[in-house]
């Protein structure tokens, strides 16, 4: 089935909306790309103006900030601790943003969107032993 971001055919009230036109190709819409922990890949898109998209399909390295020193480090991922998206996304150790990733200096949240991005951005909320 092809994913389509154009209007429903239903109105709120469940009414039928009359066809104006077809569909377009603007109105495409994509399968999700999961970021997954492991050798970084990336997976580019061409958008409306032939600009691009940049999503992560897989990656070993996160650019993290210590609040406490304004330093950013890029810093090797060790795993995903939790995910508030999806439980399930930890045990497959899949990345989103609001994602707690365990990182070599500690813990982080992840501040960026994987998947629009195109880089995972994270901020430091436990220091480990460094």
């Amino acid at each position: 089935m092809a994913l389509w971001q154009g209007r429903s055919k239903r109105k709120p009230t469940g009414g039928r909306y009359r066809p104006i036109r077809k569909k377009r190709k603007r109105e495409i819409g994509r399968e999700q790309q999961y970021a997954f922990v492991g050798v970084t890949r990336l997976k580019l898109y061409r958008t409306k103006g032939a600009n691009r998209k940049v999503c992560v399909l897989s990656a070993e390295v996160a650019n993290v900030l210590d609040r406490r020193t304004a330093a950013t480090k890029k810093v090797k991922i060790v795993t995903v601790k939790a995910n508030p998206a999806n439980p399930n996304f930890v045990t497959r150790n899949i990345i989103t943003k609001g994602a707690t990733i365990q990182t070599e200096i500690g813990l982080a949240r992840v501040t960026s969107r994987p998947g629009q991005d195109g880089v995972i951005n994270a901020v430091l909320i436990e220091t480990g032993a460094s």
